[in-house]
């Protein structure tokens, strides 16, 4: 199994060019089962997760061409596609579930395995499997698989959402593109990765339009034509490498990127005394000598995105002061905590709130990965820590960041992939 080692005490200075979105691609990619028209993606990330969606639409029979060098992929959908995603394919990979919501659109039935991916909480999909109930889709749950039929088709309807889930949003505003007359989502995700899944499909044709704030008014249409779309990029991967620029105190630019769109983060980092200076479609950082402390909470776009939870913890090892992180995306997004304590941080833990310790030295251990982000904060840690780190598990890391090792190795880290 691959793991990586990394010599900290490195400064991370120079470019890095970030990646497209793997949150924008995936339910992007589940929509193409909507239409047969040809499409072409451009700015994809070469992460498993993409990977294995690709091979998600390969197996129920879309026609793939993946032009890695070229960082696009073309799709066509010639035949009718099977209707059944099998559970290898989806244990590693929540977003596999996005299929359901086309595939029942479409064609009136669908057996999907119940998503794996990491482990950070139930996160069931209840909000999903409920609103295409409202829908008109009769649902049961057997052996491991969703079994949903709509022999009529999906109907559109008024459905507010419980509560806020970009994963449900998405599923059901592709759904609904394809189902009779008109849906009225409310209580939606706005991640930018929602709007620009509303932007692809808008441009296959489907008509979609924002009414308010969490509000989404959508007419379906059977009538959808060929596209080309650019994804956005990484949000998440920008937040990272930033955050690695001010551990180490390094100076990095950091490009093709939208500013805007990670304001909150960048306005978070900067109260902690990061220099930040925002150019078109870049920017550059500078870490700064003296951390401060700051305390967050974490909460669906335009707040503090939980995915840079961790990440962030491990920049307030470095703060003066104590910070507090209050967690309340998920219930099980604490599991780096243990690894981060073997380094040397005081981190204490009560229920959903994290109190971070400053000033602490890390010390360079071997790690264990739990998921995604968690295994990315433990290369940070491995960054600014003494001595050789070694993180285990790293099939986690290579789900959503494309070519991390080269990235920093370029700018100056002593990091290495190890069999």
């Amino acid at each position: 199994m691959q793991k990586l080692e990394i010599k900290g005490g490195k400064k991370i200075s120079g470019t890095i060019t970030i990646s497209g979105s793997k949150n924008a691609t995936l339910p992007i990619l589940a929509s193409t089962i909507l239409t047969k028209k040809k499409i072409i993606i451009t700015n994809v990330p070469i992460v498993k997760d993409v990977e294995t969606m690709l091979e998600l639409l390969q197996f129920i029979g879309s026609k793939i061409i993946f032009k890695k060098k070229e960082n696009k992929v073309e799709i066509i959908n010639r035949k009718s596609l099977k209707t059944f995603a099998p559970y290898y394919l989806l244990k590693t990979m929540r977003a596999g579930v996005l299929v359901l919501g086309p595939l029942l659109a479409k064609y009136g039935n669908a057996k999907v395995s119940l998503p794996g991916g990491c482990a950070i909480g139930s996160r069931p999909i209840d909000l999903h499997l409920n609103a295409l109930k409202k829908m008109g889709a009769s649902i049961q749950i057997k052996n491991g698989y969703v079994i949903a039929l709509a022999k009529k088709g999906l109907n559109g309807c008024f459905i507010r959402f419980p509560k806020i889930s970009v994963g449900a949003t998405e599923n059901i505003l592709i759904a609904s593109c394809f189902a009779k007359g008109k849906s009225k989502l409310r209580n939606c995700a706005s991640e930018p990765e929602i709007l620009d899944l509303i932007n692809f499909l808008k441009k296959m044709g489907c008509k979609i339009s924002w009414v308010g704030k969490r509000s989404i008014d959508v007419i379906g249409s059977k009538e959808l034509k060929q596209t080309v779309h650019k994804v956005i990029f990484d949000r998440i991967e920008a937040g990272t490498y930033i955050i690695a620029a001010a551990l180490t105190n390094g100076r990095l630019k950091i490009k093709n990127i939208d500013s805007k769109a990670i304001s909150t983060e960048i306005n978070l980092l900067q109260k902690m005394g990061v220099r930040i200076i925002k150019r078109k479609n870049y920017i550059i950082t500078q870490g700064a000598k003296k951390i401060k402390s700051v305390n967050i909470s974490t909460k669906p776009h335009p707040g503090f995105p939980t995915d840079l939870q961790a990440q962030i913890m491990v920049l307030m090892t470095k703060a003066e002061g104590i910070s507090k992180i209050k967690e309340n995306i998920f219930e099980n997004r604490f599991m780096h905590v243990s690894e981060l304590r073997r380094m040397g941080a005081h981190i204490e833990i009560k229920g959903n709130k994290a109190i971070v310790f400053g000033n602490k030295r890390l010390n360079g251990a071997e790690l264990i990965a739990t998921d995604l982000r968690a295994s990315v904060c433990l290369v940070l840690a491995g960054l600014v820590a003494s001595n050789r780190t070694i993180v285990n598990r790293i099939y986690h890391l290579d789900r959503g960041y494309e070519k991390i090792e080269k990235k920093l190795s370029k700018c100056g880290a002593q990091i290495k992939r190890l069999q």
